[in-house]
């Protein structure tokens, strides 16, 4: 029996709260994440995070992650590091960190590993991404955060 495909991160854990520095109210670096037992086959991967208690609000879409990458280090977003960036529901381009208006917001970050790289054009969105998975999808794995304004 393999393991499970795991999305980890050594800044907070599963449910947890993410610390401020990968949020508005700080630097705003994109967090670390790790992952491990990826399916075999995983030619790439594509990166979606979004706040399910702010409608979907995105806030990353990484795709063409080589297959061959583990991690993400703290601040990859925008270095190269982070395969190709799509566009976030600020507009830009990268990670835009939690900055939710009032309360305690949810931020799921899911991992997918796929058959091959999605080569979309541009700066793709997280819709875009999610039409193409279809019959590329080997594995997915998740992790949550939480987040709270001055918390």
């Amino acid at each position: 029996m393999s393991e499970p495909f795991i999305l980890t991160s050594p800044a907070f854990h599963d449910g947890g709260a993410i610390p401020s520095r990968f949020a508005c109210d700080g630097a705003d670096h994109s967090p670390p994440l790790a992952w491990s037992a990826a399916p075999a086959g995983t030619a790439a991967f594509a990166l979606l995070v979004s706040d399910p208690d702010a409608r979907g609000f995105v806030h990353w879409v990484a795709t063409d992650i080589p297959g061959s990458t583990a991690s993400l280090a703290e601040g990859a977003s925008g270095s190269g590091r982070a395969g190709r960036e799509g566009r976030n529901d600020f507009g830009r381009s990268g990670w835009a960190g939690p900055c939710p208006p009032s309360g305690t917001h949810r931020y799921v970050f899911e991992l997918y590993a796929l058959s091959a790289p999605l080569a979309l054009a541009g700066t793709p969105t997280a819709a875009a991404v999610r039409a193409v998975l279809a019959g590329r999808v080997l594995g997915q794995a998740r992790l949550t955060g939480t987040y709270r304004r001055g918390g």
